[in-house]
């Protein structure tokens, strides 16, 4: 799904260049909006199929199986949601903070030699900083929506599974 949102995107942005020159010689500027509703378009529409697994899940459970599998469902979903959330957030967070770390000139090796910007742990440091970013940024914060979310529906529905 993101590669064909990155791919309408780039090609939008390769055709207002052709269209218009003045955009990399800098004398007229691109059309961003065109971009942000590409990007808006592609974003609702990926986020369909999740959020009807989400939404769909407990009441099919509850409907199908009745009260003590959506107890079931809901206790294992929110202890299984909390600790995945919670390394994410706390590894992503970890990930971020090993690149400070180094660019601070904290970390050296066994001589005593600062290991900054430019060394092998750097490089590493940087990729995980790309990874992790995302990992507290997005990955993690949207598991403790999903808990609620199951929580919620759970609760406003219960009245249909018992």
């Amino acid at each position: 799904a993101a590669g064909k949102s990155a791919s309408a995107i780039i090609e939008e942005v390769r055709r207002q260049f052709r269209k218009d020159p003045g955009i990399m010689a800098g004398t007229s500027r691109p059309d961003y909006a065109r971009v942000v509703d590409l990007t808006t378009q592609s974003a609702l529409k990926n986020m369909i199929p999740p959020g009807v697994i989400a939404i769909a899940t407990p009441i099919i459970v509850g409907v199908l199986l009745k009260a003590e599998a959506e107890a079931a469902l809901l206790m294992v979903g929110t202890m299984a949601g909390v600790i995945l959330a919670t390394v994410l957030n706390n590894g992503g967070g970890a990930w971020d903070n090993a690149k400070k770390y180094i660019e601070s000139g904290m970390l050296k090796d066994a001589a005593g030699l600062v290991l900054g910007k430019g060394t092998p742990a750097h490089a590493a440091a940087v990729v995980g900083d790309t990874v992790g970013d995302p990992l507290k940024d997005t990955a993690g914060p949207s598991l403790h929506v999903l808990i609620k979310l199951l929580a919620t529906i759970t609760l406003v529905l219960a009245p249909l599974f018992v």
